[in-house]
């Protein structure tokens, strides 16, 4: 008997996006299920290599959630006070370089470092 049922995978993509954080890439997936209703399919995807040069082997780990139309405000809320209280303990996070990989504006020097020392070897 032919199973007519689409995996997971094969579910209508109605629109996608990823989000690249160094290893990872954040997948953010809207689907539509059987009954055309819509939820988020949403997956981190990690990079591992093992072994070196020609030896090295390349895997992704993946893991997805599903979030649900009636439960977007719930999670929307709870992520947000996650998110703010993260903020609140250790402030924003300030990135070294930005997606163009432009060195970000340096940090302020802090008392006692008022000397500079550059060593570069050509």
């Amino acid at each position: 008997m032919e199973d007519n049922r689409k995996s997971e995978n094969e579910k209508e993509i109605v629109f996608s996006q990823a989000v690249k954080a160094g290893k990872r890439i954040y997948y953010i997936d809207v689907k539509k299920n059987r009954k055309d209703e819509m939820y988020l399919s949403i997956t981190e995807s990690k990079k591992n290599v093992s072994g070196e040069g020609d030896n090295a082997t390349v895997t992704f780990e993946k893991h997805k959630i599903f979030l649900y139309r009636e439960d977007f405000a719930k999670f929307a809320n709870s992520l947000n006070e996650a998110i703010n209280y993260v903020i609140a303990e250790q402030g924003e996070y300030k990135p070294m370089y930005t997606e163009n990989a432009e060195p970000a504006e340096p940090a302020e020097p802090t008392k006692g470092d008022d000397k500079l020392i550059i060593d570069i070897d050509f």
